[in-house]
């Protein structure tokens, strides 16, 4: 995700205006320059509460350098975790290169957001109205109702599109340009709108959540499959990690 993020060209200065260059301080001619995040570090021996979590902020600080690799800095923290091992090493980072878009698939797809419904945090539920306050209800991000679903955040809506540079907003706002990932936080549309694979929305939707709930389910196999490999207290600890 960050090296998506560093990697995306906001085109404020032309081609290859990517964040990488605002934070490197290369597009504006910066000689002093920052990156800051927020992270949830607690007492835990494995900082965040998790052992694979760790490696999101390990991830943050390597890439305080913009230019690196996310999946060389994933085998680098996987050597420092777990093994060096290459039957540990291999499939851990297949595993880690893939988590951020299985939870994308069976959370978020198609540019969905802030699914918080009450007691669960997943699927649009667009019946799931009436909180006693509108922000509390998944709906409220993701205008879902009879005739379809996503936020219209182009032009003829909420014109979020405008704090884009001119070329990248263009891109954005047009339904039939716009990256399948983002479309849903970019336009509402039908139910029944036709995606690039040929199926409708609905299809669509379905597809990806069962996608990543089959991916995550992948991996419990490939941990499983770790058994003597790792040492028994902490392979337990990521096997039993809601």
């Amino acid at each position: 995700m960050y090296e998506e993020t560093l990697r995306a060209d906001t085109m404020a200065r032309g081609p290859g205006s990517t964040v990488a260059r605002v934070v490197d301080g290369t597009l504006e001619g910066h000689a002093l320059t920052g990156m800051a995040g927020v992270a949830n570090i607690g007492s835990d021996r494995t900082w965040s509460g998790s052992h694979f979590d760790q490696a999101n902020w390990f991830v943050f600080g390597r890439l305080t350098n913009p230019q690196l690799d996310a999946e060389a800095i994933a085998r680098e923290w996987t050597k420092m975790t777990f093994s060096t091992d290459p039957a540990v090493v291999e499939p851990v980072v297949a595993m880690m290169m893939g988590s951020r878009e299985a939870v994308v698939d069976y959370m978020t797809p198609l540019g969905l957001h802030h699914l918080m419904g009450r007691g669960h945090h997943y699927g649009p539920a667009p019946w799931d109205a009436g909180s006693e306050r509108a922000d509390w209800d998944p709906v409220y991000y993701h205008r879902a109702d009879r005739a379809g679903i996503g936020f219209d955040r182009g032009s003829h809506g909420s014109n979020a599109v405008a704090q884009y540079a001119p070329p990248v907003a263009a891109q954005f706002d047009d339904v039939a340009q716009v990256p399948e990932r983002f479309l849903l936080w970019f336009h509402h549309v039908p139910w029944d709108h036709t995606l690039q694979s040929g199926r409708p929305l609905w299809v669509e939707l379905v597809a990806h959540y069962d996608r990543g709930v089959d991916y995550v389910a992948g991996m419990r196999r490939t941990w499983d499959g770790l058994t003597g490999k790792i040492d028994p207290e902490r392979h337990a600890q990521v096997a039993a990690f809601p």
